[in-house]
């Protein structure tokens, strides 16, 4: 069986949040977006399909780096596809992004579940069933009855803490909320979350990402007071030196790096360096799956934790594989959305939690996606 077609569908739907001046996400009003269905079709038609952004897998960008790796080729055979498409980033001239990289290897992983008869996560190493799922906060911002003060932030963990969650990660201000950046706020949030949720229940902090030495390090010591698990990405990741810098300076966990590029290369990097304490890895960070699983065996045999940065089918499987992965990333969380709600695309979504706040591996094969072609079909916009 080979791969005989590689098809994008970009599709219109309804989006409820908003992003401000810097990409941050916020609650908004009703409004239309667009994402895009990856489908890679083996020449029986079994389809592996991902859902990305329509600039992750633009029409030249198929053409010219990914059908010619992938036609005719064995669709159990990802790492050679990944390394045969990886290796034209080099002289791509930054047309070929992780992202893409990302969209492909999910969609192969999806589709070896479904000539497999397999889940994926199952196929990775299935360590385990169900996970817990940390609830992961929006940024803050200046909506009334929002995430605007430190007491909003403790209302919001009141209610999760009634939804079933059994750790908390919060994202603080950042620009160009007013008042943003400040690590004396972010400590007041942390501090009104922890008196809400009580002594050991895990908690973690995302703050604005480019705080100079002095503040990060003024930050981490406090939340180390505060028994917090970790906190990652407090300065720009490109100065690796900053961040062996801050690992040796605080008893605080230090996870990173988030966003680097590099995939398993950079994390290796950091792990060697003593750059931080556990190792951050992501499906949309590190270029996919295939990435991911590396990072998460690298940072195994140095005995540290690699927790999968994010939601979604491809990093739920990453966790449920990893002997190493302490928790799935579950939102964002906001108390004006309704995470729970599939959108237009899905006939349900892609990690559902149970009471007790564990997420569950599904067994059907592929990536256990129940995506609503119908809805898809009927809001295409690009036709040719």
């Amino acid at each position: 069986m080979m791969i005989e077609r590689v098809e994008a569908i970009t599709f219109s739907h309804r989006t409820y949040t908003q992003r401000d001046s810097d990409g941050h996400n916020h609650p908004g009003p009703e409004g239309t977006g667009s994402s895009t269905l990856l489908q890679i079709i083996c020449e029986d038609g079994t389809v592996g399909q991902a859902i990305c952004r329509p600039t992750d897998v633009r029409p030249d960008v198929l053409e010219r780096y990914v059908r010619p790796n992938l036609i005719g080729e064995s669709p159990l055979l990802i790492e050679r596809a990944w390394y045969a498409i990886y290796k034209w980033q080099r002289l791509s001239g930054g047309q070929l992004t992780d992202r893409t990289l990302t969209a492909v290897d999910l969609a192969l992983w999806d589709l070896m579940g479904k000539v497999t008869g397999q889940p994926v996560w199952k196929l990775l190493g299935g360590y385990r069933p169900k996970i817990l799922a940390y609830g992961s906060t929006m940024c803050g911002d200046d909506m009334e009855g929002g995430l605007a003060t430190p007491e909003d932030y403790a209302r919001f963990a009141e209610w999760m803490l009634g939804r079933g969650y059994k750790a908390i990660k919060l994202h603080g201000w950042m620009v160009p909320m007013p008042g943003a950046p400040d690590v004396r706020l972010d400590y007041k949030a942390c501090a009104a979350v922890r008196e809400v949720v009580g002594e050991g229940f895990p908690l973690m902090l995302d703050p604005h990402h480019f705080y100079p030495r002095s503040d990060v390090l003024w930050l981490a010591n406090k939340l180390a007071e505060l028994d917090f698990v970790w906190m990652e990405e407090p300065m720009e990741e490109a100065s690796m030196s900053s961040y062996k810098w801050l690992t040796a300076g605080t008893r605080l966990n230090i996870l990173g790096p988030e966003t680097m590029t590099g995939k398993h290369w950079t994390r290796a990097e950091w792990v060697k360096h003593d750059a931080c304490d556990m190792v951050r890895t992501g499906v949309w960070d590190v270029g996919g799956i295939s990435p991911a699983m590396k990072c998460a065996h690298m940072a195994e045999s140095f005995h540290m934790a690699c927790e999968a940065h994010g939601t979604g089918a491809g990093n739920l499987a990453v966790a449920l594989a990893s002997h190493n992965c302490t928790y799935y990333e579950r939102g964002l969380l906001h108390p004006f959305t309704d995470y729970d709600a599939p959108a237009d695309y899905q006939n349900r979504i892609d990690d559902e939690m149970d009471a007790d706040g564990y997420v569950h591996g599904r067994e059907e094969p592929g990536l256990g996606q129940d995506i609503n072609m119908d809805y898809i079909d009927a809001n295409r916009v690009n036709h040719d």
